[in-house]
């Protein structure tokens, strides 16, 4: 049984919000919860919050989630109001500062977690998460996978901060190691073999297409999340131009690609000397997401 007031909170929210198509997972029953939950004081994803009883609101709280669901229905993104989005199955803070995970983006997730247990070898697979953000995947990864070392980098540092936040909430402190700087920048001295896997969520959208995402994307989430230089692929030709420098002998590495990309990076891949074995992973819609590619 719901709590007074939440059908009728339902019913309006149905009529005023435009769901994000960016964010599947997200619907107006889970997204009032959310909100809900949050006025009262848990902060808590979409996601989870279907798993929370709703607890009875005073009339402060009423009032504060009053303001809670006129900030969603005039766009700011439902993560920024809770603080919170689920990634993987994990909570994790999330900000301004940084991309909201992307449910699509569990998909170099679960290929991450493949390529870790192929490379492991008995042993410890060392693994570097570049553009970490708010550190979800680094975070997941070294929760699902605990053999593994994890690093994890960012080129911005209020994005590290918010990493900071999460790996303490996981209490991974001492595991996993969080640098700021561009791509591979903060790698410069470091000694010690190279990567069993790298792993990358690029920006990848062209700079003429950024303001054309829509309010919710462009005036809430960081500009430097999305855009990957000319035609949206400059970031990405970095990436896979960089990244063996500082791969171990048969390391991978295993980058999120935007809708359309997969096969014209596959194709330029291939046609090189460097990667050996490049392969692209498709979404439930056979599009090809996900591009891994080992030396």
């Amino acid at each position: 049984m719901s709590q007074p007031g939440f059908d009728e909170l339902l019913e309006d929210l149905r009529a005023k919000l435009v769901l994000p198509a960016d964010k599947p997972e997200e619907n107006h029953e889970n997204t009032l919860r959310a909100l809900w939950l949050t006025a009262a004081g848990e902060k808590v994803s979409a996601v989870a919050s279907m798993a929370s009883v709703l607890p009875a609101l005073d009339d402060d709280q009423r009032e504060r989630l009053t303001g809670l669901l006129a900030k969603r229905v005039q766009g700011k993104p439902l993560a920024h109001l809770t603080e919170r989005a689920n990634f993987m199955g994990f909570e994790f803070v999330v900000g301004p500062a940084a991309l909201i995970p992307r449910q699509e983006t569990e998909l170099l997730g679960t290929t991450a977690l493949r390529l870790l247990d192929a490379t492991s070898h008995g042993g410890a697979a060392l693994c570097l998460d570049v553009g970490t953000g708010c550190g979800n995947l680094a975070i997941a990864l070294a929760l699902k996978c605990p053999s593994a070392r994890l690093w994890a980098s960012d080129i911005s540092e209020a994005a590290i901060d918010l990493a900071r936040q999460n790996v303490r909430r996981y209490d991974l402190q001492d595991k996993l190691p969080l640098l700021v700087g561009d791509l591979f920048a903060p790698l410069a001295g470091r000694e010690g073999g190279g990567f069993d896997l790298i792993v990358c969520n690029p920006p990848y959208i062209s700079p003429q297409r950024v303001p054309q995402m829509g309010p919710e994307i462009a005036d809430h989430e960081p500009t430097a999340a999305f855009d990957g230089g000319f035609g949206g692929m400059a970031v990405l030709r970095r990436l896979v131009t960089e990244a063996p420098q500082h791969l171990a002998p048969g390391g991978w590495l295993a980058f999120e690609v935007g809708v359309g990309q997969g096969e014209l990076v596959i194709k330029q891949l291939q046609a090189g000397s460097t990667y050996r074995e490049v392969i692209g992973i498709c979404d439930t819609d056979g599009i090809v997401r996900v591009v891994t590619a080992k030396i």
